[in-house]
């Protein structure tokens, strides 16, 4: 692909993206003409022109983007308050049939040794146990403030995982072995409350950590939705885990059919359960973050190729990384370079909502970083005091 093609791609993505924001359609319709053009001129054009139009049109569109990137925040009508009134609007990169309600899911069959469910899951629980109730605070996004939090115990969302265990090949020769590495993975993650469901190689799904309670699956991290911020996500989302190994930047396929078809069931079910909305189920690598040099990607599982459309979710790798925009989180290049490709917009889209907030305030991205940072740094200590330093805030990181 050309370079220009290339930046065509980014700017019509920012673009997309910003005028998705404009609730006035005649006034989104007004905007995109501004600054894509009217396209209906094409046909009009002498096939001899065509390579003129082109580069006029690439011309037009990076200054649009330059434009997009300078202008004041309340252009086009398109207001960002200050985050210390209210919080900044944030529309997912598509209106995905998936945020529709469910249908409801209910409990067909309850028996000591599995559970079946009305949508086909069955639901193993031989290795089912308890840990410490679930009890988090939900921040009003834009007043991530200590002791602003509200209080709650139901689940908010749902972080996916790959176990990353050592595995052998799936392949009929491995069937004893395969079942012998899944029960030791299993016990391990019950002893550790690792956890909240495991799908092994087969497309079994097991419930260890029960669902009222907090599992330690993703110790320090950060999402947010449209209304509000989930710090260290232990107690507030549940965490779902296949047996599988990830390495950064491949979009191969990491899960079987099997397993893909399980996490389908099992997502639905929870999402039905519980009224989580489709934006809160993202992956370990959109949400861990390194408090100690402020970086995200901590852990890196699903970075790339996980199927949000096989489990009938928008693409949430498409969402602006929360603990970019929210906390001024940064990230190093290895990390950009590795990350699967809608990853990578999620990181640009991120920027972009920061550097916006801070033009808002009337201060540089850096200034604005630099306050963020000490609002989560805020936070932390408040959570670290009411949970201990080895509590489960710290606990499966």
């Amino acid at each position: 692909m050309s370079q220009g093609l290339k930046v065509d791609r980014v700017a019509s993505t920012v673009i997309s993206w910003r005028a998705r924001r404009i609730e006035d359609p005649v006034a989104r319709l007004r905007f995109l003409r501004r600054t894509m053009g009217d396209r209906s001129w094409l046909t009009l054009q002498a096939h001899g022109q065509t390579r003129r139009w082109i580069r006029l049109r690439r011309g037009a569109v990076l200054w649009s983007v330059a434009a997009l990137l300078l202008l004041p925040a309340g252009h086009f009508g398109i207001r960002l308050s200050r985050l210390s009134e209210r919080p900044p609007v944030l529309v997912a990169a598509s209106t995905p049939p998936a945020e529709q309600p469910l249908p409801p899911v209910w409990l067909a069959e309850n028996q000591p040794g599995f559970e079946v469910w009305s949508n086909g899951l069955r639901i193993e629980r031989k290795f089912e146990t308890p840990n410490e109730p679930r009890q988090y605070h939900a921040f009003p996004l834009g007043r991530e403030a200590p002791g602003a939090g509200i209080p709650s115990t139901r689940p908010a969302g749902i972080v996916f995982h790959t176990t990353e265990s050592h595995q052998a090949d799936f392949d009929e020769e491995n069937t004893r072995r395969l079942k012998f590495l899944g029960e030791a993975l299993l016990r391990y993650v019950k002893d550790n409350r690792s956890y909240h469901y495991v799908v092994d190689r087969f497309g079994r799904v097991w419930r260890v950590v029960r669902e009222s309670d907090s599992a330690n699956h993703a110790g320090y991290s950060v999402w947010a939705d449209d209304r509000h911020t989930y710090v260290n996500l232990n107690r507030s989302f549940l965490g779902v885990s296949v047996e599988a190994q990830s390495r950064p930047g491949e979009d191969r396929r990491v899960a079987t059919p099997a397993q893909v078809n399980a996490l389908r069931l099992v997502t639905e079910m929870l999402r039905s359960k519980h009224a989580i909305p489709a934006i809160n189920c993202v992956t370990h690598a959109q949400v861990s973050v390194n408090p100690s040099n402020r970086r995200i990607g901590y852990h890196t599982d699903w970075a790339a190729g996980f199927p949000y459309g096989g489990l009938g979710l928008p693409d949430n790798y498409a969402r602006p990384v929360a603990a970019l925009w929210v906390f001024g989180f940064t990230y190093d290049a290895q990390l950009a370079e590795t990350a699967g490709n809608g990853y990578r917009q999620g990181l640009l889209l991120a920027e972009e909502q920061l550097r916006q907030n801070a033009t808002a305030h009337g201060l540089t991205p850096a200034q604005w970083r630099a306050r963020l940072q000490n609002r989560y740094r805020g936070i932390l200590k408040e959570l670290q005091q009411q949970n201990g330093p080895a509590g489960p805030l710290t606990a499966g990181e």
